[in-house]
């Protein structure tokens, strides 16, 4: 993949990976993120990888291994997939939208080549073709406020529209409905020409529409606790633990590799891990970065006097951003039984980040089906 034509804009700076490729800021990430937020800036996602799937088989064969119904899936249409081990563990994560010929696949910077490498293992005699079209083809970001992309596209592009906002049918939220982050949560990507990018950066130069960086979106990101494959995933990470269930699990549809863990934990047991945003201590001007560690302190029973209480390693940052409003914040994944008033501590850089956890999937969170106990055997009521 060429360098993209945005790094060309004035003030660029290249991000770091996960983003490596693209801008992370053109000269001020809170001004960046407000025209986003705004609608009024595109952000270059080309680092993206990009996937298409032809053939009258493509739907149906698509949807007996993605965890989301794809077999109906109209011209125009988006969805958000994701592609789990036997054991449930999320594997690939997708942004899916057809164009009545063709299923394009959104994914990662990187991710493309080994799922399409897969995909293509489980053709079998189905009448598909899957292609890695990542050299041709590019992603520009926006948040747009209406049904129109904040700038002129070229003609055939393709729009793929987040449904993170809501709990779809089929879906199924951890997070109470009622003041959730993510309510407000409009972003779109345009799957366009790679040959394309030039002229959309001269929207930009000529004051057409603005732009921003990685650091722009993927604080409003944070904002808005959307988990991210790239940042919130490892390779123990259920789809329970980031509340992902609301926007890319269905759980009426039919089989599918991992099923039978999506729908044991849903309706029997528990998330083991579960996500929290972090509100963070801005004092030290200390940002963390991924995988820093996440740390309470055990307050039971009572240290001596004049000893510190012991610390106990509960999770870790995923990924953190200064946000225009709320702040230097973070996401983080900890271990299910953290109590939800539990102030937590992040080491980060050699310093302690006093951190406020905000629920995102509760401490509590239940099975969605209560199985009485059984009494022993031998003992009578």
């Amino acid at each position: 993949m060429t360098g993209s034509p945005f790094l060309a804009l004035p003030g660029a700076v290249v991000g770091d990976p996960p983003d490596a490729g693209v801008a992370a800021h053109y000269g001020d990430p809170m001004v960046e993120q407000r025209r986003l937020e705004e609608g009024r800036a595109i952000v270059d996602r080309s680092d993206r990888g990009v996937i298409t799937v032809a053939g009258p088989d493509r739907r149906s064969w698509l949807n007996s291994m993605a965890s989301r119904a794809l077999d109906h899936l109209a011209p125009g249409e988006s969805a958000e997939a994701l592609f789990l081990d036997a054991a449930g563990h999320v594997e690939h994560a997708a942004h899916v939208v057809d164009d009545g010929e063709r299923t394009w696949l959104v994914l990662e910077g990187g991710a493309a080549p080994a799922l399409a490498t897969w995909l293509d293992r489980m053709r079998f005699m189905l009448r598909v073709e899957v292609a890695d079209v990542s050299e041709a083809f590019a992603v520009v970001g926006a948040m747009p406020r209406g049904d129109d992309f904040p700038v002129e596209l070229p003609d055939g592009a393709l729009v793929w529209r987040d449904p993170w906002r809501q709990v779809l049918p089929g879906g199924y939220g951890y997070a109470p409905e009622s003041g959730h982050a993510g309510a407000d949560w409009r972003y779109a990507e345009a799957i366009v020409p790679r040959a394309s990018l030039p002229a959309l950066v001269a929207h930009v130069r000529d004051g057409a529409v603005g732009v921003a960086g990685a650091l722009a979106l993927e604080a409003l990101r944070i904002a808005a606790w959307r988990p991210r494959f790239a940042t919130e995933v490892d390779e123990r990470t259920l789809p329970h633990e980031l509340d992902w269930l609301r926007s890319a699990v269905d759980l009426n549809k039919g089989c599918y590799r991992g099923q039978e863990t999506v729908a044991k934990v849903v309706n029997l047991g528990r998330p083991p891990r579960r996500l929290v945003m972090l509100h963070l201590d801005g004092s030290d001007t200390i940002l963390p970065k991924r995988g820093d560690p996440v740390v309470g302190l055990k307050v039971r029973p009572e240290p001596a006097p004049g000893d510190e209480p012991e610390r106990r390693a509960v999770g870790s940052v995923t990924s953190a951003a200064m946000h225009h409003e709320l702040g230097p914040i973070a996401l983080a994944v900890v271990k299910r039984a953290v109590p939800a008033d539990l102030e937590l501590i992040v080491e980060s850089h050699g310093i302690d980040v006093a951190a406020a956890q905000v629920e995102i999937v509760p401490a509590g969170a239940a099975a969605a089906v209560e199985v009485p106990r059984l009494p022993r055997l031998g003992i009578r009521p």
